[in-house]
């Protein structure tokens, strides 16, 4: 499991490069945002429908992270309290990390409001499933085995390709 989550976190990590390193070509680029939530009252300035598409969409791209990085840890039992802030302090690394990336691709400029929003994204992603996720984990490593049905103790069992086949 470990293995995939390793996999599907580069993969996605890949995915966010490109998406947010492309070059735009405009005519002018504003100055980066450095004050915190300006970008965000300015979005919500624009009115309802701009604001929650703008802000949603700064949540949702790093959100699968949330996810990823705790299943590339593969680690079940564990700390809830830890891995949270693991996984939002990585998150936050590399919104930074993107953001900063950003800064030398003609067209793209750092925003701290970015920053915030994916970084919130990591962590409301990782609050809504992880938790349930590995209780359900931890369930099924201490779940006892099937019940026998009464009478077929000792019938062989139906997936052992060695046994015999049985005539009733």
């Amino acid at each position: 499991m470990r293995a995939v989550g390793v996999l599907l976190t580069a993969a996605y990590l890949a995915f966010v490069a490109w998406l947010m390193l492309r070059p735009h070509y405009v005519p002018w680029v504003p100055a980066p945002n450095l004050s915190p939530l300006s970008t965000i009252r300015a979005d919500l300035r624009m009115g309802p429908l701009e604001a929650s598409r703008r802000i949603t969409e700064g949540l949702a791209l790093l959100a699968p992270l949330g996810v990823l990085l705790p299943l590339a840890g593969g680690r079940v039992r564990t700390s809830a309290v830890a891995s949270f802030v693991r996984t939002v302090f990585a998150a936050l690394m590399i919104s930074l990390s993107v953001e900063f990336a950003q800064t030398l691709v003609p067209g793209q400029l750092f925003d701290v409001d970015a920053l915030l929003l994916n970084t919130v994204g990591v962590a409301l992603a990782h609050l809504l499933i992880v938790p349930a996720a590995r209780r359900r984990l931890r369930r099924r490593e201490t779940a006892p085995p099937a019940a026998v049905p009464h009478g077929q103790e000792n019938a062989a069992p139906l997936t052992d390709p060695a046994s015999p086949a049985r005539v009733g």
